[in-house]
């Protein structure tokens, strides 16, 4: 069974692998969230797993079980993944290690933790008790333990007390010794609360950690408290109260060694989010040194200190809230380090072997080891400096085996291996590599010794393919000679011959070639007639595909005249494939014949087809116009290019012709070659020249003029420019300019024209804009890339030359200069109300450089595919062609660029005309009103709009008058009925789009009832018909609430807020007819929560009823 243990990337949990590999998408139980004591009352360790196949969670004590069940209950969290174990009242007895174990078939995880109980119920009021003792009890003074169980957990203010009470008198010496014992405390509780792992992965844990040195700062003891969510004054409260439980504890000495990282570990009681990590009154901060981190449950903090250094010891203090502790880092010096090692060394029987270190002082000496025997003879061992050498002049098989060298309690290791691989004799190898050169039908003959451990595969290879015995090939093989001869070559033999040796121990091999010479083939045809004149004609062919392994020196040729039999022997020619002949006739036809000849003999003749000779006059085409090269007071240098026609032969020579600048005379100037020197020049004059190009028809056609130039003395280049910059730019191009460069007699003269040029980032190129120069000092560069990245420079020029060029310091981005996006539409609706089944379209313009990324979003989500988004440079439009009512909420456009984003939100609320409410009730609660009641609308849960009305119809009137208006609840309580009356109601669904078909009540009618007069004491306290009643407030609409109250006399009435009185507040409406007390939050907002009271006073008594609106916001 394979066993891989190895670190999980969350602290204190290890892992061990059942398996080498793992399958694809398999993978080994690992812990995400590692278990935390998390209440007070209770322990709750939770865990988050994960592995595939999903592990089996279990949970197992040090020193005891969990089978009481009623004390440790198991549990799992769907919505989170949490496997939680809960520990119930919590005791001294639970205070043990508890491990956590996640298994599946490809290996397990284990992460510990412990739960420390620490007894914080004692009150410093029962430490002074403990001053109540019997003056007849005997006190041991400084000896007794019960003196030292009082000091330390007694308040400071009762030290002296304490002291006097056991007769001691010393007090200074006391605090001495009590400071001591915290301390001899806090470590025996450090002990108890660093993490212990299971025994089979302890090994494997110290090993992992390495060299990595760890302090955990119990000044903040982490016991059985949760994770919960609290501002800092909160958690100093809670802290507080926790440090005067368990009392002060100093921190410990941490040591590191040079070179190391130190770890520091701050345990909270009570989760923050940020601590304060300082060092000489300096706060430290994340970086290259630091590295501070946070648990996910914000109660673990870390600072770990890297490469640690002799500047890097002294006191590192942490504050969290009011609460702070300190430790003091100590760094060691690491002693002698290799800075390298020993590697290991393949070598070769006979030959020498060398195994090198180097330490990082020159001040240690070191050993050396053979397979864990030290060293002496038949080697040689050197020293210099901090570099140690050890050298086997002459290997054997008896050199190998593992050494290992020590300085200083350091070692470094490595194997020698000597091996004897087969090895060719040297002069044999250099006579192999060279060429071999037979005669065809001749034999090869390829030799080679060789030395290597028995035995020796010997193999031959031509061109890449193994050779086999057979007619023509013999292979001859021995134990330290091989042979391979190959019969009667012939050229089709010749290419590459490689011989490979191979043993156990290794192989080698060796290349040679072979060449076979024979004659060679025919010379190749078609002749091409390349001229044609009155005296003569000329004619090539190409050479032979195969010479024969010789150059071709010489080839023979013979003429015949068609119509006759007999050749002429034309002789021989040096082996260029071109003939001349001279001794032609016009009008007739020829057939050549034509032999190669090379050191191997003569090849097969090539017949070429008939030569017709025909004079034909063909003059050449007239050249390039000529080039000025420079100028001088007394002389023009001129180029050109010879003319692409030729006129079907050679080129004799040129006529240049010159002419001053307004004379209509051309004169000849003598031109043999493409680059002449005029001298003929007047200082000062201007001339321009034109050229035709001689043939042996004669002279053809003049080129075009040249551009005229002054005969005088070169001019000297113009000096860089100067002020480059970009003004302008856009997508397509940018506008360049810059200021024109200095003008310095002797130096540099005046700048005639500019060349500007271009260079894409991602090419080494210079391409320019302009083929001809420009006279500004300003220019377009137009045909950019979109966003591309160009660098940009600038050339002078004038007749001297070009200046340096003048480059931008930075590349120039393909884009409108950066503008942070902006809306430009300002009449665009923030709030629109559609019908169902229409469109809505909303379109915005902005402005933005470079062009932005636009995002729509509908209630912080991205829109669905059914809306339809165009965008534009300068504008985004959202399209919805058929609206629903699900399609209401808030729509936000998102621009963005690199310059910075902006937002516009739209709410669209996507509507019809409400159906009408359900039936309508009548009831009376209070004598003189009646309260309206109705179902509410089928549309009232889609439309958080939607509200009320309610009319009224008087039996006394015939109008319907608006008794309650904007009602968003389903019921209303009308006043002032009277009695003998009739009474009619209609309510009514409103929203942005209209408003229902009215929902009509039963008739309300009330008789007039007339009794007998009697005179009795109507006074009453106040007191409560009907109370208020839970509301639900919309933030951003109203809020009605009421209750009916009747008292004799009338009571006074009074509202409060959160114990606030708001009844001069004009965020409220309140009013109070017959009783019927109403209170009317015009618009609800966050101000507004709270419980609210109403209070009602009069001379016999006093009532109140209160209630706590719930809020929520609109989800439309």
């Amino acid at each position: 069974l394979v066993a891989i243990r190895r670190r999980s990337k969350t602290p204190g949990v290890i892992i061990t692998q059942y398996t080498t590999t793992l399958p694809e998408g398999k993978s080994t139980p690992d812990f995400q969230y590692r278990p935390m004591a998390a209440t007070v009352k209770q322990a709750v360790f939770k865990a988050v797993v994960t592995g595939e196949p999903k592990p089996d969670v279990s949970w197992r004590r040090a020193k005891g079980n969990l089978t009481d069940k009623e004390k440790f209950q198991r549990k799992y969290d769907d919505s989170t993944g949490e496997h939680i174990l809960e520990i119930h009242k919590v005791s001294a007895a639970e205070a043990d290690t508890y491990k956590c174990y996640a298994v599946n078939e490809y290996g397990k995880a284990v992460c510990t933790t412990a739960l420390n109980v620490i007894d914080g119920s004692t009150n410093p009021e029962d430490f002074r008790k403990l001053l109540k003792r019997s003056k007849a009890q005997t006190l041991g003074g400084e000896n007794d333990e019960t003196f030292w169980d009082a000091m330390l957990n007694a308040d400071k203010r009762d030290y002296e007390k304490i002291c006097s009470e056991y007769g001691i008198s010393d007090l200074n010496m006391i605090l001495k010794k009590l400071e001591e014992k915290r301390k001899q405390k806090g470590k025996s509780r450090q002990k108890d609360a660093i993490i212990s792992y299971d025994d089979d992965a302890e090994e494997q844990d110290n090993r992992s950690l390495g060299r990595k040195n760890c302090a955990r700062i119990e000044g903040l003891v982490q016991n059985d408290t949760g994770v919960f969510q609290g501002d800092v004054e909160e958690a100093n409260r809670h802290n507080r109260h926790l440090s005067q439980a368990n009392g002060e504890r100093d921190l410990h000495l941490t040591e590191a060694e040079e070179s190391d990282d130190a770890l520091f570990e701050c345990v909270l009681t009570h989760p923050l989010p940020k601590i304060t990590w300082m060092r000489k009154g300096v706060t430290l901060e994340n970086g290259e040194k630091y590295n501070i981190t946070v648990s996910d449950n914000k109660l673990i903090h870390r600072l770990l200190i890297k490469d640690c250094t002799k500047l890097d010891k002294g006191i590192y203090s942490v504050i969290a809230g009011i609460i702070s502790c300190s430790a003091w880092l100590v760094v060691e010096d690491t002693g002698v380090q290799f800075i390298w090692g020993l590697s290991d060394v393949d070598a070769i029987i006979q030959e020498s072997a060398e195994l090198t270190c180097k330490l990082s002082s020159e001040d240690y000496e070191g050993v050396w080891f053979r397979d864990g025997k030290q060293v002496y003879d038949n080697f040689s061992i050197t020293t210099d400096g901090p570099v140690h050498k050890l050298v086997i002049v002459k290997c054997s098989e008896e050199h190998s085996g593992k050494y290992r060298f020590e300085a200083d309690g350091r070692k470094t290791e490595a194997m020698i291996n000597v091996r004897d691989p087969p090895r060719f004799d040297p002069e044999d190898l250099k006579a192999f590599a060279k060429p071999l050169t037979v005669k065809v039908g001749h034999n090869a003959i390829f030799k080679l010794q060789f030395i290597g451990h028995k035995p020796i595969k010997v193999q031959w290879y031509k061109d890449g393919d193994e050779l086999q015995d057979d007619n023509c090939i013999k292979i001859e093989k021995s134990a330290s000679h091989t042979r391979l001869l190959l019969c009667r070559c012939q050229r089709r033999d010749t290419g590459e011959i490689k011989i490979k040796l191979k043993n156990d121990h290794g192989f080698t091999e060796a290349v040679s070639e072979l060449i076979v010479l024979d004659k060679p083939s025919s010379p190749l045809g078609p002749a091409e007639v390349t001229e044609s004149s009155a005296a003569c004609i000329e004619f090539k062919w190409r050479p032979p595909k195969d010479d024969g392994g010789s150059p071709v020196t010489n080839y023979i040729l013979e003429r015949q005249q068609v119509g006759r039999n007999t050749w002429k022997k034309m002789g021989e020619i040096p082996g260029v494939p071109l003939y001349r002949d001279t001794d032609v006739d016009r009008g007739r036809k020829y057939c050549y014949r034509i032999w190669a000849v090379t050191s191997e003999g003569t090849s097969e003749v090539m017949e070429t087809d008939e030569i017709l000779f025909l004079i034909c006059l063909a003059f050449p085409g007239p050249p390039a116009p000529p080039k000025v090269v420079s100028a001088f007071s007394d002389c023009i240098n001129l180029s050109w290019s010879s003319p692409a026609n030729t006129g079907g032969s050679r080129l004799l020579g040129y006529i240049l012709e010159k002419r001053k600048q307004g004379s209509n005379l051309w004169t000849v100037v003598n031109a043999p070659d493409e680059i002449i020197k005029v001298r003929d020049v007047v200082d000062g004059m201007e001339y321009e020249f034109r050229v035709c190009a001689v043939n042996l028809s004669g002279a053809g056609e003049f080129s075009n003029a040249s551009e005229f130039v002054f005969a005088r003395d070169p001019k000297k280049p113009p000096g860089k420019v100067t002020g480059l910059k970009v003004t302008e730019t856009s997508y397509t191009n940018m506008v360049v300019t810059w200021t024109k460069p200095e003008e310095k007699a002797g130096i540099q003269d005046e700048a005639k024209g500019y060349y500007v040029e271009i260079r894409r980032a991602d090419c080494i190129e210079w391409s320019r804009c302009n083929s001809v120069p420009v006279f500004m000092t300003s220019f377009n560069v137009k045909g950019l890339k979109s966003m591309d990245m160009y660098w940009v420079r600038v050339i002078a020029i004038n007749d001297g030359g070009e200046s340096t060029p003048e480059e931008l310091p930075d590349y120039i981005l393909a884009m409108p200069l950066p503008v942070r996006p902006r809306f430009t539409n300002n009449k665009t609706k923030s709030f629109m109300v559609v019908r169902a089944g229409n469109s809505v379209r909303i379109t915005v313009n902005f402005e933005a450089s470079p062009r932005p990324e636009v995002t729509w979003l509908k209630d912080n989500v991205p829109v669905t595919k059914r809306v339809t988004i165009s965008n534009s440079d300068s504008s985004s439009q959202l399209l919805i062609p058929t609206s629903e009512r699900s399609d209401s909420g808030i729509y936000s456009v998102l621009v963005k660029n690199i310059v910075g984003q902006e937002t516009f939100s739209t709410e669209v609320r996507v509507t019809d005309d409400p159906k009408p409410p359900g039936p309508v009730e009548l009831e009376e609660s209070v004598p003189g009103t009646v309260t309206v009641i109705w179902r509410p609308s089928p549309d009232e849960k889609r439309d958080d709009r939607l509200h009320y009305t309610v009319s009224k119809l008087d039996s006394t009137k015939h109008t319907w008058t608006v008794v309650a208006d904007r009602l968003f609840n389903n019921r209303f309580t009308v006043c002032n009925i009277m009695e003998g009356r009739t009474y009619h109601f209609r309510v009514y669904a409103k929203n942005d789009m209209g408003i229902s078909a009215p929902s009509e009540s039963p008739t309300w009618g009330v008789e007039k009832k007339k009794g007998a007069f009697c005179d009795r004491d109507l006074r009453c306290p106040p007191t409560f018909i009907v109370l208020l009643k839970p509301q639900t407030a919309t933030v951003g609409y109203e809020c009605y609430m009421s209750c009916a109250v009747k008292g004799n006399p009338a009571p006074r009435i009074t509202w409060y807020r959160s114990h606030v009185s708001i009844n001069t507040n004009t965020n409220y409406y309140i009013s109070n007819t017959c009783g019927v007390c109403s209170l009317l939050i015009l618009r609800v907002g966050p101000k507004d929560v709270g419980e609210y009271t109403l209070v009602a006073e009069n001379s016999l008594g006093r009532a109140e009823c209160s209630t706590v609106p719930s809020t929520s916001t609109t989800n439309g």
